[in-house]
């Protein structure tokens, strides 16, 4: 059976970077971002049978259309990655509801949303393995990112429950929660700053992050699982 993949942002960061390792391992992938073109971009550097597609997870009908799309010119998806994310750091008090509702469609209700379109997928095929991108700050909280906050913590509870929902279809469901990793959404942290309360003195790379990803998505008997990758941070928190 192809090994077929959808991984929803994934045209960057921590999405592109677990589309690398896994063309590298043969898979077949549908690399979905909001714009076309970039995903189209980063669908070319890895070369062989992938297509690019364009979604907005937040929105019901486009996810339902893209499942769709997918498993008629890749087949039947096996394996689900959920990496779309946005990030808009503020007090609480400071924060436009509109800044509200889209973190929390995107980070949350979108992973929501791709989750329940793969189910119908693999439930028929009696199996399948989803990894959702949750946050260390979903686990500890941190200040000016309560709203992001509760959008990844809020994966976690999602992620849980889903597994124990599924499993006895032999479908798993489990969370890598990042912590402090250079992609465009930490560009403009002062890292020298930040390093210092990293156990291991350092950010992390996207590529050690896929490698967690990859691991929970072939690991057999794990699910419900939240699988940390923070160089220590959770110690100092």
């Amino acid at each position: 059976m192809d090994k077929v993949c959808a991984i929803f942002g994934g045209s960057r960061g921590i999405g592109r970077a677990v589309a690398q390792l896994l063309a590298l391992k043969g898979y077949r992938l549908a690399i979905v971002a909001r714009n076309l073109d970039v995903a189209q971009a980063a669908t070319s550097d890895l070369g062989g049978d992938h297509l690019a597609f364009s979604c907005d997870v937040a929105k019901e009908h486009d996810v339902q259309n893209t499942f769709e799309e997918i498993q008629k010119h890749l087949g039947q998806i096996n394996f689900l990655v959920n990496a779309a994310v946005i990030n808009r750091n503020s007090l609480l008090v400071r924060t436009k509801t509109e800044d509200m509702i889209s973190q929390l469609h995107t980070n949350l209700l979108g992973s929501m949303l791709t989750c329940r379109a793969a189910m119908r997928t693999m439930i028929q095929q009696q199996g399948g393995s989803i990894v959702n991108i949750g946050s260390i700050i979903g686990l500890k909280g941190n200040f000016g990112q309560s709203v992001y906050s509760a959008s990844k913590g809020g994966i976690v509870g999602f992620s849980r429950s889903l597994a124990k929902e599924v499993a006895r279809k032999k479908i798993r469901v489990n969370v890598v929660a990042p912590g402090f990793i250079r992609t465009d959404m930490t560009k403009d942290l002062k890292e020298e700053h930040l390093k210092k309360n990293i156990p291991l003195g350092r950010f992390g790379e996207a590529t050690e992050v896929a490698h967690a990803v990859v691991f929970l998505l072939e690991s057999p008997y794990i699910t419900g699982h939240v699988l940390v990758v923070d160089g220590g941070l959770q110690l100092t928190m």
